[in-house]
């Protein structure tokens, strides 16, 4: 699994990185996490709001900074294939 934090590298957007990092271990799952802070490839993935969360290329999450059991269970669904 890939995760994206995309976002200019405000405050809530290293809240973002952080709360996947500890949502990820939360549910036992390691995954790449990378931070796109280029304004340019902000854009192009058509993000209109950061910080924002992009999990294996789909954005799944734009404008907020949930909590890292809301992410968990994000993440999980997208793991399953339910979201």
């Amino acid at each position: 699994m890939k995760i994206a934090v995309y976002g200019p590298g405000c405050a809530n957007c290293r809240r973002l990185e952080q709360q996947t990092r500890d949502a990820l271990t939360s549910i036992g799952l390691e995954a790449e996490v990378t931070k796109v802070e280029d304004v340019v490839a902000i854009a192009e993935a058509g993000i209109m709001r950061t910080p924002a969360l992009g999990i294996d290329g789909k954005l799944v999450l734009q404008g907020r900074v949930p909590g890292a059991h809301e992410l968990a269970t994000i993440i999980a669904k997208v793991r399953d294939g339910v979201r």
